[in-house]
């Protein structure tokens, strides 16, 4: 016989919330883990592997997306969508994934901000997109000073515009920040202020 091969095609569309409200019995965060597993089996089934970008990524989404609000305390289906699907070489998908987490942060942004750093870092580095970068460290600035929330994950557009050459609008949101009094702590107070005399300094030599 011929040896086994996985298929992407068995990424089936995925059950309605309803559906899954119904199937859970009162135990939504556990179906969801089920779910999650039986997700993650696809791209590896009957012994033969499945690459991430034959997958069909609207149905992936769906399934993080349905499963996310079968348990929205769970920070399973936007580490998979950032550390694991958008991790394809494969540009389009790569791009659906990071819309999906920016859609989904806005609903919990106190607990979904990793992931949105996570995009950052995906659409700066791996896209090359600076201006997708900047979009999403933007979103990251409505969590300034908020607890448990360290200052590299707000001030990420702060780089970005640098990178971008966009020193006038770096600086000026450096200095927003410091002027905000949300930073406390003396060695981040330092580092920012540098940072500011730095950037000020090239802005002046440009």
């Amino acid at each position: 016989q011929a040896a086994p091969r996985a298929s992407a095609s068995t990424l089936h569309s995925a059950p309605a919330t309803d559906s899954l409200q119904l199937m859970s019995l009162g135990e939504p965060t556990s179906l969801a883990r089920l779910l999650m597993l039986h997700l993650q089996s696809v791209d590896f089934q009957s012994g033969s592997q499945t690459s991430y970008q034959a997958l069909d990524y609207a149905k992936l989404e769906q399934w993080l997306s349905n499963l996310l609000d079968l348990d929205p305390r769970s920070q399973y289906p936007l580490m998979l969508a950032s550390r694991i699907y958008a991790e394809t070489g494969d540009p389009l998908k790569q791009r659906r994934m990071l819309a999906f987490i920016r859609q989904r942060f806005d609903q919990d942004p106190m607990h979904r901000w990793p992931w949105l750093a996570h995009a950052v870092i995906i659409a700066k580095h791996r896209l090359h997109d600076l201006k997708l970068a900047s979009a999403y460290a933007e979103a990251l600035e409505s969590l300034a000073g908020a607890p448990g929330v360290p200052l590299w994950a707000w001030q990420m557009r702060v780089f970005i515009l640098e990178d971008m050459d966009e020193l006038q609008a770096a600086r000026l949101l450096l200095g927003g920040i410091l002027s905000q009094g949300k930073v406390h702590d003396p060695a981040e107070l330092r580092f920012l202020e540098q940072r500011l005399t730095e950037i000020a300094s090239r802005n002046e030599a440009s």
